[in-house]
């Protein structure tokens, strides 16, 4: 997993541009002028909002473009405000802050990809398309959504890639996700981001196959059952020479913060990667939206924001 990227940088809102009903496309760039932080294909930002609240988006851009970054926000009506914030609020020339890049959903070397996009998930699929092309690799899209005119990006995928793209509305009919991937192919690497139904069902579709090979980013926190213990534990940052106890129903990343530790969080659901923290002993309770199966099973980070001790102790490295 990358590495946290704690600082928070001041971007000016360049432009605001509608691209459907409930989309907004926003331009950042820096206040002072300077480069961004570089970012590669399934990164996504952080966004601090005037009213201190902070989001994740992917970053959807030119990857080659030091000096802007492009996200979308859809607005969610039942969301928790920040969308409300973007589409109500926000303006072009506003100042904002943001945090990051991080990548939590990195695009690796493969002579071909079939890339599975819902709704507003088609964002990180943008870069990976470009730079799949640029690797002269073979791809298809398959990108599902409400209705034709709630899909962004819709029209310009079509005319730039045509056949390689397929869409499909639900209004017009339900697509049999698991025969459009088909069956596993070692030269094959499947990427998709989008709502819970349509992971769920690339997840199952992809269960036998190689580890590593289908990989999904999620807007929301899966359902992980129950905590492996129901007492309470030690966590014990290393190098402080200090143990804290958490408590059932505490979370590790309150835990720390209330015995005076830093500790930048964000989604608080395991699905952003803001809070990413290495391990260095003990056992963790994975119950994030984020690691494979291969990296959970390594131990050697968790989210504390949502994420557990299975062991008596974690020892931990901030």
């Amino acid at each position: 997993m990358d590495a946290r990227v704690d600082a928070v940088d001041a971007v000016i809102v360049e432009r605001m541009r509608r691209i459907t009903d409930r989309v907004m496309h926003l331009t950042l760039r820096r206040a002072d002028g300077e480069r961004l932080p570089d970012w590669t294909p399934g990164s996504h930002i952080d966004l601090v909002l005037g009213d201190g609240t902070t989001r994740q988006y992917s970053l959807l851009g030119d990857t080659r473009d030091p000096f802007r970054y492009e996200i979308a926000v859809v607005r969610e009506h039942d969301g928790r405000g920040g969308s409300r914030h973007v589409h109500d609020v926000l303006q072009a020339g506003d100042v904002v802050g943001i945090g990051g890049p991080r990548n939590n959903f990195r695009l690796v070397p493969s002579p071909r990809y079939r890339f599975i996009a819902g709704g507003i998930g088609i964002t990180p699929m943008l870069p990976m398309i470009r730079a799949a092309a640029e690797m002269g690799a073979e791809w298809e899209l398959l990108y599902l959504g409400r209705s034709l005119t709630s899909m962004p990006f819709a029209d310009q995928l079509l005319e730039a890639h045509g056949e390689r793209v397929r869409l499909r509305a639900s209004d017009r009919g339900r697509v049999d996700v698991a025969s459009w991937i088909g069956a596993f192919d070692a030269d094959t690497k499947v990427y998709t981001c989008g709502p819970v139904s349509l992971i769920e069902a690339v997840v199952d579709a992809t269960a036998a196959w190689r580890p590593g090979w289908s990989r999904v980013e999620r807007f929301e926190a899966s359902d992980a059952g129950e905590p492996a213990r129901t007492t309470a534990f030690e966590v014990e940052v290393e190098g402080s020479g200090r143990v804290i106890t958490v408590e059932p129903g505490v979370a590790v990343a309150s835990a720390l913060r209330e015995a005076g530790f830093d500790l930048l969080t964000s989604c608080s659901r395991g699905v952003c990667g803001t809070c990413e923290t290495d391990v260095v002993g003990g056992d963790p309770d994975h119950r994030d939206a984020i690691l494979d199966d291969v990296e959970r099973a390594a131990g050697n980070c968790f989210f504390p924001c949502v994420s557990r001790s299975k062991s008596d102790r974690l020892v931990i490295a901030l």
